[in-house]
């Protein structure tokens, strides 16, 4: 059987799940991914009753996952999750090879159409969203980027001068520089100004610097304290990492966020299921509607493939293709044809 790990360090610790956290963390995965796998690897051994994963095979995985598309229901991208984890698991922490995986039948995705806000929606939805959350929501939509490259930027990605935010590491790992909205200039110089109170706080009081990506903090052992490297957007108070133990300054939790949108979107009255990503949606079709072509809003929105782009001129289209129906072509009741 082929040995999958030959080229990867020997794992230090003696536990199933820790074993996972250091190789995820080896091979510099987010930390979201971590608790995502950690978390379908420990709800796997837990469906077989503790068994060492190591001792399972074939139809255990099986049995598993026919129980989460058949009992749970889960989506199809949940389930594509699982099944990821798993792949890592066995492939990347035990070493063993799994070709048969791909025999085994996967749920299919169905394409939905995603939730958009018309302009006169999201501007109601903005006033009754406060403080430095109405103004991440602003930027959300302004720019298009995703609510966790809104919450991790940096004071550094964002350039006054030539309107533009890099946001660094979006999904796939990639960079990429979106337009800075002019009427955001003062707002977020405002909010620079109260995030430097926090940075002056920190730094009088000694405390540690914010996370750095990957080996940065070795490479550049004093950027962690520097003004460049603070959050736009940070947490009002210290948390401890979940990966150091270090006590430090987080940007803001993205929990908090959703809830402060959730609850304007309460209170708007909108019947449609609006999420923070909706305002990305949203962000898309505007361009769009404006005449934009298509491969400068995939290269704005960072995607990949522009057939994931290509599902916004789906929103665009009128009901029915644009074809007029036949019930407004028929004369009020009462009048004569």
């Amino acid at each position: 059987m082929k040995n999958l790990t030959s080229d990867l360090p020997p794992l230090r610790a003696t536990r199933v799940l820790d074993q996972l956290r250091e190789r995820i963390r080896y091979l510099h995965y987010s930390l979201r991914t971590e608790k995502t796998y950690v978390y379908w690897v420990r709800t796997f051994i837990r469906f077989h009753r503790l068994r060492h994963p190591a001792q399972m095979g074939r139809a255990e995985i099986e049995a598993f996952l026919g129980w989460l598309a058949d009992e749970r229901a889960v989506s199809a991208s949940t389930h594509k999750q699982a099944l990821s984890a798993l792949l890592f698991f066995y492939g990347k922490v035990l070493g063993i090879d799994l070709p048969w995986m791909n025999d085994i039948g996967r749920p299919r995705t169905k394409r939905r159409l995603p939730v958009v806000l018309t302009p006169d929606e999201v501007a109601r939805l903005l006033c009754l969203i406060a403080g430095e959350h109405r103004l991440l929501a602003q930027l959300l939509y302004g720019t298009g980027m995703r609510i966790n490259e809104g919450l991790r930027l940096r004071v550094k990605d964002i350039d006054f001068e030539r309107l533009t935010v890099i946001v660094r590491e979006g999904k796939g790992g990639k960079d990429r520089a979106v337009m800075l909205p002019e009427c955001l200039i003062w707002p977020l110089r405002e909010q620079l100004a109260r995030a430097r109170v926090l940075w002056d706080d920190d730094r009088r009081c000694g405390r540690a610097g914010v996370e750095m990506p990957d080996a940065l903090a070795r490479k550049y052992p004093r950027a962690d304290a520097s003004w460049a490297w603070f959050w736009v957007f940070p947490q009002a108070e210290h948390a401890v990492d979940p990966r150091s133990g270090v006590v430090r300054r987080h940007h803001m939790y993205d929990q908090t966020f959703q809830r402060a949108f959730k609850r304007a979107v309460v209170r708007t009255g909108l019947t449609k299921l609006a999420t923070p990503h909706t305002l990305r949606h949203s962000f898309a079709t505007a361009l769009l509607q404006s005449g934009y072509d298509i491969r400068t809003v995939q290269d704005l929105l960072g995607h990949a493939d522009v057939a994931t782009t290509m599902i916004y001129t789906h929103v665009l289209k009128v009901g029915g293709g644009g074809v007029r129906s036949p019930m407004d072509a028929l004369p009020a009741p009462g009048l004569s044809p």
